[in-house]
């Protein structure tokens, strides 16, 4: 049984002027989880899907869903994750986590109990095991050189709160109220039905003795008789009449655990409850990324630009498609890409299922990772930091809308065109591909030519060869296939002119129709 972390936002109540290990500034937003569109559309909804998975009762979409806005938050970030590469500032923090998951779930114990002693010892307990989690953490982090501002920020935290009356007063009372209770003593005297609890007089323990007596028995294996108690849920009425008893026995410390459960309900510190919680959006991505670095995929901290759309990454993938492949324990292939002075989009050409809107998508990934300071898929990256990403992608005709569908691909396009600033990122997937040819160049061309005057980056997948030239802000980048064999792609997409009518020439030498080929055949 687990309790789910609270996701309600929580003000800042640090001295040290620690409050987040993921934001700068508390800024009130709402933990919504909606997934924006785009997200679909560039597969990180499966992405994040997969790395929250396990550790739900932590929240952590919303963190996923919500980008930043800042170069030094998005580098804060880096320094967190670096830290936690290191070791031993990860092995603290799970052992910290595993101490609060054990916390909540006695807290949960707790409240679905219905004796009110019962429910108080769990509460207690709850209390002690937030202390024994808080206290170590603060220890180990004293011993660690931390490079990160976000952990040191959080070593200067713990160091002065555990010295404080709001952590001591709670832990000193629990551990003595714990000794207090262990020192309680009663008997139970059991006739046929009749229960007697006395107050323990020194009466001798004879189990040994009755153990004893069985031993000489012993005849080799034999039946075990041992009774396993159940876990321990909600006591039976003879249990709780049992209990009250021994609570009319001793009133004293049974008064101090039912004022300690009542008077110290807010022991856990709101800085370190959201710690808890956010510090799972790192543990989350590492463990993603773990199998694909096992499979030798390199991950890497982008430099982030605001001014500069020089863009660079090398070696990088699409992290969704790699994800499947390295699970099917089959290859994944890597691409270069790079924007240098004006160069703004990337027109993406060749066969179908040769790597297009892989490349696309994995340009939009690229920046929306960055925006959510987690290394990045690839050797070396280079990244601006766009205000937003926008995607255009196929979609199904639908009936209920009553437009076509080259209407409904208008209309969105137009949407993104209004939207879009100079500082966005757009990808657009075989676009107004509902039409003539002539037609979708037509388009295709007054798309382009107002993003390029837009200034902001795209990525713009197409079968249309004319779009690779309709300005110098537009770099050429072709799928490319195996020249001995042109049925084969190698999903590799590199700098260079469009030629399909090259590609188309390789598959009609290779099948014999080309006209030549053919023109010899007839004439034969």
């Amino acid at each position: 049984m687990s309790a789910r972390v609270n996701a309600a936002p929580i003000p800042p109540t640090s001295t040290t002027g620690f409050h987040s290990i993921l934001f700068a500034e508390l800024d009130g937003a709402t933990d919504d989880d909606t997934m924006p569109a785009f997200l679909a559309d560039l597969n990180l909804d499966q992405v994040f899907e997969a790395t929250v998975a396990g550790r739900e009762s932590y929240n952590l979409m919303p963190f996923l869903c919500r980008p930043l806005t800042d170069i030094d938050a998005i580098a804060s970030r880096h320094e967190v994750f670096k830290d936690l590469e290191a070791g031993p500032p990860r092995q603290a923090v799970e052992a910290f986590a595993r101490g609060m998951s054990t916390m909540r779930e006695h807290l949960a114990r707790a409240d679905s109990l219905r004796h009110e002693y019962q429910r108080a010892s769990w509460f207690l307990a709850a209390v002690e095991v937030y202390g024994q989690a808080v206290a170590s953490l603060a220890a180990q982090l004293s011993t660690l050189d931390l490079r990160s501002r976000g952990f040191r920020g959080l070593r200067d935290y713990l160091a002065a709160y555990v010295r404080s009356g709001a952590f001591r007063g709670p832990a000193t009372e629990a551990s003595e109220l714990k000794e207090q209770l262990a020192e309680v003593r009663y008997s139970i005297r059991i006739d046929g039905r009749r229960v007697r609890v006395d107050r323990y007089g020194g009466e001798p323990d004879y189990s040994a003795e009755v153990g004893e007596v069985f031993r000489r028995f012993e005849r080799g294996a034999s039946k075990d008789y041992l009774v396993t108690f159940r876990d321990f849920t909600d006591m039976n009425h003879v249990e709780a009449s049992i209990l009250d008893f021994v609570a009319q026995l001793h009133p004293e410390v049974f008064l101090k655990l039912r004022a300690y459960h009542e008077g110290r309900r807010g022991y856990l510190d709101p800085v370190i409850q959201r710690f808890d919680r956010e510090i799972q959006f790192y543990l989350a991505w590492l463990d993603s990324m773990a199998p694909l670095s096992a499979a030798g995929l390199p991950f890497c901290y982008p430099d982030v630009a605001r001014r500069s759309k020089e863009v660079t990454a090398t070696d990088t993938y699409d992290i969704a498609l790699a994800s499947k492949l390295v699970a099917m324990q089959k290859p994944v292939v890597c691409n270069d890409l790079f924007l240098e002075k004006d160069e703004r989009i990337f027109v993406v050409t060749g066969p179908n299922q040769g790597g297009k809107t892989t490349f696309a998508r994995t340009f939009g990934q690229l920046h929306y990772l960055c925006r959510l300071g987690c290394p990045v898929p690839g050797g070396k990256a280079r990244l601006f930091l766009c205000d937003r990403v926008f995607t255009h992608f196929e979609k199904e005709e639908q009936v209920a809308d009553l437009r076509s569908k080259l209407e409904d691909e208008l209309i969105r396009v137009k949407e993104i065109l209004d939207h879009a600033t100079a500082d966005s990122v757009v990808i657009m997937n075989e676009s107004l591909a509902a039409t003539t040819v002539d037609d979708a160049r037509f388009l295709g061309r007054e798309v382009l030519r107002r993003m390029l005057d837009r200034g902001l980056l795209a990525a713009y997948v197409t079968f249309i060869d004319e779009l690779t030239t309709v300005g110098p802000g537009i770099v050429s980048m072709v799928s490319t296939v195996v020249p001995e064999d042109p049925a084969r792609r190698t999903f590799k997409v590199v700098r260079q002119p469009a030629d399909g009518r090259a590609y188309a020439r390789a598959i009609a030498e290779k099948y014999g129709l080309t006209f030549e080929t053919l023109k010899r055949r007839i004439g034969g």
